[in-house]
């Protein structure tokens, strides 16, 4: 399966990169925004195409001919404000969602955040990344794509475990490494137990394929 990441040069996205590129299941494509991230990823042996998820949509689709998948793990990160939220992390997802379709890819994987499917539990103090990952979510599940939605708890810089707890609604908040939520990633593109779903994910005590596949 050939996989554009969207969000390629983001902390879980190098991760996803670097976990596909040494896949034999697996080939990488890698979307990013700035000529010279493209040129470092070249550099490593992997396919780069760059594209602006503020631009128009017709690069992403370019971006996205000939790929199998698309996971999306992009994002506007914490230094920014609520508009470029928006413009990424809504806008942006919805754009790449688009472009999916009309590049005829089928599989698409989104990042996206803890219990962002209930209002009800969203932090009040960052309520606009939250809002714009809710409907991104939901544009998601109302197109035509196979879709899995991962929404990960706290993100740590810390090296994976590979063992990890899974549900489509969690109780209880918790964290989880970037290493275990890319591997997550990747490895539900072809695990069937997360198509056409949605679930929580933080650092747990079973294994990441099985945890997949008893969702």
């Amino acid at each position: 399966m050939k996989v554009l990441v969207i969000g390629a040069n983001g902390e879980i996205g190098q991760h996803v990169v670097k976990q596909i590129q040494n896949s034999d299941e697996h080939t990488v494509r890698a979307m990013v925004r700035k000529e010279e991230q493209a040129e470092e990823l070249k550099k490593k042996g992997i396919d780069a195409v760059i594209a602006n998820l503020e631009g128009n949509k017709r690069s992403i689709v370019k971006a996205a001919k000939g790929c199998d998948a698309v996971v999306f793990t992009a994002g506007s990160g914490g230094s920014t404000g609520p508009d470029k939220t928006l413009l990424v992390d809504l806008d942006g997802a919805v754009k790449s969602i688009e472009a999916a379709e009309e590049a005829g890819v089928d599989r698409f994987v989104m990042v996206s955040a803890m219990q962002a499917n209930n209002r009800e539990n969203w932090n009040e103090k960052i309520r606009h990344y939250y809002v714009a990952k809710h409907y991104a979510d939901r544009m998601l599940e109302a197109s035509n794509l196979n879709y899995t939605i991962v929404r990960p708890g706290g993100l740590l810089n810390e090296v994976g475990t590979g063992e990890v707890q899974i549900a489509e609604n969690l109780d209880e908040r918790g964290s989880i490494p970037r290493e275990d939520v890319a591997k997550t990633v990747v490895t539900s593109l072809t695990e069937e137990h997360t198509y056409k779903r949605a679930f929580d994910l933080i650092s747990g005590e079973t294994e990441i394929t099985d945890s997949l596949r008893n969702l």
